[in-house]
């Protein structure tokens, strides 16, 4: 060859082939690829942000009430071993009502160790199970990470094609949106969404407490929104710890959480009561604007929404993120079947499965947190007697009771 002439350009790389493609590497998204991978499947997931295989943030207040059958899919996909910090057991739920300042409603719901054969749920902080899902992606075989990068994608009947800003081609035989409530990929699908509004945004922190919370919960209604304790596991600095999250108007919740720490303290100990003793407030503070969103179809041609991207719920009953969970245990079960029989993962009727097993559960949820947000969520006497009349039914009906802590640990 000439020493003028020059080289041939490189041909174009092969495109990746795989089974899935996950936009989006939330909790939901990167727990879904961890969890196919483990039955044989070949995962590509995209998030615009870096996902470095182990981060160290700083403690933020910030923390997930991980129901048991979620706690389940979280083992069963290779996560929670990789947890860098312990995670706390909840084995008591007390549910009351009550006004702010006040005692609490003498009527009440407890559900106790003697209701379930396990833990209702683990808590673990936010930054943990961050550090946990990076980590089991970096590890897993059969899953590729591109992050940061961004995906646009292109579905026809037999398959999608999937280009990277970075550069590589992907074809898949589905698409996962994981993506969040703003989901692009629903919007370029066009799926509609219909959102409510609620007009309250939730207060997000923790507290370090005097005494040993036990491993119980509290969630203490209140006539602007419910207020929940969540036991955590405590650490050196502070061996009592639990996580707070609660619900007030837009406005009231702004000035709440910009308030002095005593006059915070003197907030939480208005609503909380001394159960626990001193309170300190630990870390940051969040503020969230809450409402319920949910879309009206969870499939498209070569796609299905998981999680955020499908559905939003009202955080009253601690289920928005088991409830994205659970999605990903339909969907993981019914891909690993077709996959195992050498099955299209990405055909119509395989995503019609996914959307009847899926969706009305889901539209169960959504009205129920709905309508226990508005029946607890106002000071109507008449509404206050029946409510707490309630409460302490369900209470004395064991077996009702039972069936209430078997739902909210989705077993």
């Amino acid at each position: 060859m000439s020493e003028h002439m020059t080289a041939p350009p490189s041909p174009p790389a092969a495109a990746m082939e795989v089974d899935v493609c996950i936009v989006g590497a939330g909790p939901v998204g990167a727990t879904l690829a961890c969890r196919l991978a483990v039955e044989g499947m070949r995962v590509v997931i995209i998030d615009r942000a870096a996902l470095p295989p182990m981060e160290h943030p700083a403690f933020d207040g910030r923390a997930y009430a991980i129901a048991a059958g979620s706690r389940r899919l979280l083992e069963a996909a290779g996560v929670w071993r990789n947890l860098p910090m312990p995670s706390c057991d909840i084995r008591e739920i007390r549910v009351t009502d009550g006004r702010p300042g006040q005692r609490p409603s003498p009527l009440f719901l407890e559900f106790g160790r003697e209701d379930a054969s396990e833990p209702f749920g683990s808590m673990i902080e936010a930054r943990a199970l961050r550090v946990a899902l990076n980590a089991t992606l970096h590890a897993t075989p059969g899953v590729s990470v591109l992050a940061p990068d961004e995906a646009t994608v292109v579905r026809k009947a037999d398959g999608a094609v999937i280009t990277t800003r970075s550069g590589r081609t992907i074809s898949a035989r589905l698409v996962v949106a994981a993506e969040g409530r703003r989901s692009p990929l629903r919007t370029q699908a066009g799926i509609v969404v219909t959102r409510l509004p609620y007009h309250q945004c939730g207060i997000v922190c923790a507290v370090a407490h005097e005494r040993p919370h036990e491993g119980r919960a509290l969630e203490h209604f209140l006539p602007a929104g419910p207020f929940a304790q969540l036991p955590m596991a405590g650490t050196a600095e502070h061996p009592n710890l639990s996580a707070l999250v609660w619900t007030d108007g837009e406005k009231l919740a702004h000035r709440l959480a910009e308030l002095p720490a005593d006059a915070f303290t003197h907030e939480i100990h208005r609503r909380m009561g001394d159960w626990l003793g001193a309170v300190t407030p630990v870390g940051r503070r969040w503020v969230y604007p809450l409402s319920a969103q949910y879309a009206q179809r969870y499939i498209d041609t070569r796609l299905v929404l998981v999680g955020d991207s499908a559905h939003g719920i009202h955080p009253i009953a601690g289920q928005g993120l088991n409830l994205g969970f659970r999605d990903v245990i339909a969907l993981s079960d019914i891909l690993a079947g077709v996959h195992a029989r050498g099955g299209d993962v990405g055909d119509s009727s395989v995503l019609r499965d996914y959307q009847a097993r899926c969706r009305p559960a889901n539209m169960l949820m959504l009205a129920a947190t709905d309508v226990l947000e508005r029946l607890f969520g106002n000071d109507n006497p008449v509404l206050r007697l029946a409510r707490d009349v309630g409460l302490a039914g369900v209470n004395r009906i064991t077996p009702l009771r039972r069936a209430f802590a078997r739902h909210a640990m989705g077993l």
